[in-house]
């Protein structure tokens, strides 16, 4: 049954809130519309869900809300008679501003906004079929890493800032901020008086206990130490830095352990999952980019109907815009930037692993494309391949991609016999 075919014994359309939901339903068979509002509580909605299964005898009820993810769409997923059709909420914003130029608004008038869209455009939108269980734990594990990333960016961030007012000889004792070795060494000696009153046998150590086994290295570092002189000795600065030195590092302990949980959770789903095979054969994916790549695609095979619609879901395919005699193209505004990074990302890191990438990427930039371009001309290219191998759940095999192009005569052979080249 397809989704213009069902048959829906009422269409509703909600305004979602923290602490309650305004609702408006029309039955099918009536004329006039109903105004209600539920509470945010897992009773109260499942009181108003189980009321409308009685109501309508287990008919299928059309709901139309403002969520793709969320707790009010998890609260209603659970409901067979409910089908879900998440819009855009820039839609609604845009219908309002249309009907109430002054900007009034409330969440009543909301609700039949968004009712009126459901009746509108329902046959051009899609209901809600979420992936199964492990996609889904994969989409959240993956994404909430990022996060975790992007928050211990920012924490190594404001420890060098902070190193550089009183003890910046500490950045040259480690290669990366982001180490148990740094958090390790800053928790011992958070400034160059504690180093340099510490023992050349114990520093020694502490770094081949953390697996820094380079003499030399260990030596040059030491020496720097011993010889270096402290950059200020105004307890004003000093006091304030030594204790935002210590929560500093008391936070981005916490981080690097949190990243190391999920990427262990992340390794284990990803290894489970029936469609891990076609991503772990890309060239450059890895660890991190194979199980982000499936969580983009997810597992429901009729969400995209092609290439192209991928391309544009993930803001790969740019935007053309033509009025009058004016014609332009321009980047794809509204995506899931998460999935665009992600696909990005890789491509640029798939050129040091397959000769075809590096080929396309070279044939782009020899046409004048610059760097950014190219590599997101690349990722549009990935996309169509991508596609068919999770199609058809195959993996990705570069030496049959490779013989077709020579078969083809394709122009990008004659970048293949070039060096590989490492690009930025």
């Amino acid at each position: 049954m397809t989704r213009q075919t069902v048959e829906y014994a009422a269409l509703v359309g909600i305004d979602w809130a923290d602490r309650k939901h305004d609702i408006c339903l029309q039955a099918t068979a009536a004329e006039s519309r109903e105004f209600l509002v539920v509470e945010h509580r897992a009773e109260a909605i499942d009181e108003w869900a189980n009321r409308l299964r009685v109501r309508f005898g287990g008919r299928p009820i059309a709901v139309c809300l403002e969520q793709h993810k969320g707790p009010l769409i998890c609260a209603l997923a659970k409901y067979d008679h409910l089908v879900l059709y998440p819009i855009n909420p820039l839609l609604v914003a845009t219908r309002r501003r249309g009907l109430k130029p002054s900007g009034a608004k409330s969440d009543v008038a909301d609700a039949e906004i968004i009712l009126n869209l459901l009746i509108e455009y329902r046959d051009r939108l899609r209901p809600w079929r979420p992936d199964d269980v492990r996609t889904r734990q994969l989409q959240a594990l993956v994404e909430a890493r990022r996060v975790l990333v992007e928050s211990r960016v920012r924490t190594t961030n404001a420890l060098t800032a902070n190193l550089k007012l009183y003890f910046p000889q500490a950045l040259d004792c480690f290669e990366d901020l982001a180490t148990p070795l740094a958090c390790d060494f800053l928790t011992h000696w958070p400034s160059l008086g504690h180093a340099q009153h510490a023992r050349e046998t114990t520093l020694t150590t502490f770094y081949h206990r953390h697996g820094t086994r380079g003499e030399a290295l260990i030596a040059g570092r030491l020496a720097a130490l011993r010889a270096a002189m402290a950059l200020t000795a105004d307890s004003g600065i000093l006091v304030p830095a030594l204790l935002r030195t210590k929560t500093l590092v008391a936070v981005l302990r916490v981080q690097l352990e949190g990243i190391a949980e999920y990427d262990e959770a992340i390794a284990k789903v990803f290894k489970s999952h029936p469609d891990a095979v076609p991503f772990a054969s890309l060239p450059g994916a890895g660890a991190t980019f194979a199980p982000r790549l499936l969580a983009a695609f997810g597992s429901d095979r009729e969400r995209f109907a092609s290439a192209r619609a991928i391309q544009q879901y993930a803001g790969i395919a740019p935007v053309t815009e033509a009025s009058g005699k004016s014609c332009w193209v321009h980047w794809r505004y509204a995506c899931p930037r998460f999935v665009r990074q992600s696909i990005v990302e890789w491509a640029g890191m798939s050129m040091r692993y397959s000769y075809s990438a590096q080929a396309y990427y070279r044939s782009l930039r020899d046409k004048g494309k610059a760097h950014n371009a190219a590599v997101r001309a690349l990722a549009f290219q990935w996309l169509r391949i991508l596609f068919r191998c999770w199609q058809e759940r195959k993996p990705y095999d570069e030496a049959k991609y490779l013989f077709a192009l020579r078969e083809r005569q394709s122009p990008l052979v004659q970048y293949m016999a070039r060096p590989v080249e490492h690009t930025a």
